[in-house]
């Protein structure tokens, strides 16, 4: 299996909920469940890692104070090597409703000031070398947004395949917002993003029409993938074929992290060289097992999955 790593958000999730409906201002009401756990993008792929027993590199930062410390010390001797800003950790409160979906109020923090000297401190390029690196969080993390053409370039000198999720930007798709994706996918041979953020990205319904119009960015034999939840997965492989997975019925329990979950079944699969259609099978199965689990679980590990250089 090739090396695997990503570089993005880690932040703190309370969830709390349901709550229905909304309170009054002014008013308190009791929820029946509550969880403190670790979050962000690049924290929800990486724990799935950890769940599938799977070797992986985490580039983060963390901000001075006790859920900073909390952040690293889930992390182990990864965690310890993560710079530490002087803000505040990010955290974000999520607010569950009975309908499954969520509301989530979220600090600034530490996330802004994630650099690309951060990225260094802990990421070798060496050991990296032909492997697969998923970058997230890019409309979070301002100062190595700022560095990505850098970024891309140790990405190149050092032959590591670039997995590019931006997440759905704060101000929404605008016209610079767009621009700016369409550059960084111009850099990266692997996309993984979600139904809404392709469709809405490419200006097409249809998601193996949104998943062409964004391969047409990238390189030669780029990867797209549409991850449509409930209704599995779609994309165009390298040789410009498309493939899809179905996800099988679950009881959804917590949908939280999902995407993030795929994520890292897919590039588990495509590290190990398998075909397109395999990948989306695999990172919906897993998906779909994360999300009907409490706790969560991932699946079992197969031997061959410890990364090599």
């Amino acid at each position: 299996m090739k090396p695997i790593a990503v570089i993005g958000n880690v932040n703190v999730d309370l969830i709390l909920g349901p709550a229905a409906p909304w309170p009054k201002a002014g008013t308190e009401i009791i929820v029946d469940h509550d969880e403190l756990r670790v979050g962000g993008a690049a924290g929800n792929c990486a724990l799935a890692w950890d769940g599938l027993d799977v070797d992986y590199e985490i580039a983060a930062n963390v901000g001075n104070d006790q859920f900073g410390r909390w952040l690293s010390d889930a992390f182990g001797a990864r965690g310890a090597r993560w710079p530490v800003r002087p803000e505040g950790t990010t955290l974000s409160v999520g607010i569950t409703h009975p309908d499954g979906e969520r509301t989530f109020f979220t600090t600034r923090g530490h996330l802004p000031r994630l650099s690309l000297a951060d990225v260094y401190a802990v990421i070798d390029g060496d050991l990296l070398s032909g492997g697969y690196v998923l970058l997230c969080g890019s409309f979070l993390t301002e100062d190595l947004t700022r560095d990505y053409d850098t970024l891309f370039d140790w990405a190149d000198r050092h032959a590591i395949t670039l997995a590019l999720d931006t997440g759905w930007p704060l101000d929404g798709w605008t016209a610079e917002n767009r621009a700016a994706a369409r550059q960084w996918l111009s850099r990266c041979r692997v996309a993984l993003l979600n139904e809404i953020e392709s469709t809405t990205l490419a200006g097409v319904d249809d998601p193996i029409k949104a998943a062409r119009a964004l391969r047409s960015h990238m390189p030669d034999g780029a990867i797209v993938v549409v991850k449509r939840g409930p209704n599995g997965a779609v994309g165009i492989g390298a040789d410009g074929n498309p493939a899809s997975a179905v996800a099988p019925p679950v009881k959804v329990v917590d949908t939280i992290g999902a995407g993030d979950v795929f994520n890292a079944g897919f590039l588990v699969s495509l590290a190990r060289g398998e075909p397109l259609p395999a990948c989306l099978a695999a990172a919906t199965a897993i998906a779909s097992l994360a999300i009907s689990t409490l706790p969560r679980s991932y699946g079992a590990a197969k031997p061959s999955e410890k990364a090599v250089p």
